[in-house]
C-alpha cells in the first residue's frame, strides 16, 4: 500500500531504490507488532518473531530490486509514460537531443525556450509538467532534415528559400519536419505521447508567409489553394499540446521583443493567442477561454524573467589598459 501511494511521485530509479528499502523496512516492522500482538509472547518466541520481520525486509527489498529491473521492459512493452521515463527521456544526452544540438543548434535553442514557456504554464494550469516538457524537447526534431529550411538555424547567412523563390516547395519543406520527425520518433522508439506533440504542435495551422507570397506573385499563373499551405495535422488532442502550441507560436515574438513595455508584450501575445482559438486549432484540446487570459500572462511573466535588465559595464572597466592589470 505504502508503496502504491508514493511510487506515482517517483521521478528516477534511485528513489525507486530507496522506495523499495521504505517498504522492506516498513513491512518487517509491521509483521513484528502484528505477531507481538496476535501472540502476546516474550523470551524465544521474539527469536523467531524477529527472524519473519527479517524475511518480510528482505522480501520488500527484492521485489524493489525486480521492479527496478522490469520497469525499463515493461514501460517498452506497454508503452508506458512513468514519470521515471519521462525525466529519462528529457536527459539533453539523449542520442536524438544531442543530435538536435549539434546538426540544428538554432532549433535546439528555440526549444529551450518553447519547453520554459510551456513547462510554467502546465505546472500552473495542473497539467503534466513532465510530459510537456518531454514533448517540447522532441517536438521540433524533424527539422535536422533540413536545419537551414529554418530561420534559426541560417544564423544570420543566406536564407535558402529566397533563392528558391518558390513558395510551393517552401511550403514543403515547412511541413516536412512534422513527416521526418514522427519517422525519426518511432525510429528512436519514443512513447506515443511523446510522438503526438511532434504533429500537434503545429496542428492544422496555415504556413502564413508563403501563402500570402504565393498569393501576391502567382495569382493569375497558377491556382492558390490554401489547404497547399497548412499543415496535415492534427489539432492538439490534449492540454499539453496545446500548451506546447501556444508557446511555439509565441516563442519566436516575444524574444523579438527588447524595449517592449508589459503591456506591449501581453497585447501581441494575446493577439497570438486569439489567432489560434479563431482558426479552431484548440477546439479539441480541453482549454478554454478563460485558460487563454492566465496563459498570456504566464508566458509574459517568463519572458520578463529573460529578458530582464543587465547593469552596463562602466568604459573604464572594459578597456585594455584595465584588463591588462588584472
Amino acid at each position: 500500500l505504502l508503496g502504491g501511494v508514493i511510487a506515482g511521485r517517483l521521478r528516477c530509479r534511485e528513489e525507486l531504490a530507496l522506495l523499495g528499502l521504505g517498504v522492506g523496512f516498513t513491512q518487517g516492522i509491521v509483521y513484528l507488532i502484528v505477531n507481538l500482538i496476535m501472540s502476546g509472547a516474550a523470551g524465544p518466541v521474539w527469536t523467531v518473531l524477529l527472524g519473519g520481520a527479517g524475511l518480510q525486509a528482505m522480501l520488500g527489498v527484492s521485489w524493489s530490486v525486480v521492479a527496478l529491473g522490469l520497469s525499463p521492459y515493461l514501460e517498452h512493452l506497454f508503452d508506458l509514460v512513468t514519470p521515471i521515463r519521462l525525466a529519462e527521456l528529457s536527459n539533453p544526452n539523449r542520442p536524438l537531443l544531442k543530435r538536435l544540438a549539434s546538426e540544428a543548434p538554432g532549433t535546439f535553442q528555440h526549444t529551450l525556450f518553447v519547453a520554459t514557456l510551456a513547462e510554467a504554464t502546465a505546472r500552473e494550469l495542473g497539467c503534466n509538467v513532465e510530459l510537456v516538457r518531454a514533448g517540447t524537447l522532441y517536438h521540433d526534431i524533424g527539422k535536422m532534415h533540413d536545419p537551414l529550411g529554418f530561420v534559426e538555424n541560417q544564423m544570420g547567412g543566406p536564407n535558402k528559400h529566397d533563392s528558391m523563390n518558390n513558395p510551393w516547395l517552401s511550403a514543403k519543406i515547412i511541413k516536412k519536419h512534422v513527416s521526418e520527425g514522427l519517422v525519426m520518433a518511432k525510429k528512436a522508439r519514443l512513447p506515443k505521447a511523446i510522438q503526438a506533440f511532434i504533429p500537434e504542435h503545429q496542428g492544422t495551422m496555415q504556413i502564413a508567409y508563403f501563402y500570402y507570397q504565393a498569393k501576391q506573385n502567382y495569382t493569375g499563373q497558377r491556382q492558390v489553394r490554401e489547404e497547399d499551405f497548412r499543415y496535415p495535422g492534427p489539432i492538439p488532442q490534449s492540454r499539453e499540446t496545446g500548451i506546447v502550441m501556444l508557446a511555439d507560436s509565441c516563442e519566436a515574438a516575444l524574444r523579438s521583443l527588447e524595449d517592449a513595455t508589459t503591456e506591449e508584450a501581453l497585447a501581441m501575445v494575446n493577439k497570438i493567442l486569439r489567432a489560434r482559438w479563431k482558426d479552431e486549432q484548440l477546439v479539441d484540446s480541453g482549454l478554454t477561454r478563460a485558460d487563454m487570459s492566465q496563459i498570456a500572462e504566464i508566458f509574459v511573466r517568463v519572458w520578463q524573467q529573460f529578458n530582464h535588465k543587465r547593469i552596463a559595464y562602466p568604459k573604464a572597466i572594459l578597456s585594455p589598459a584595465c584588463q591588462g592589470n588584472k
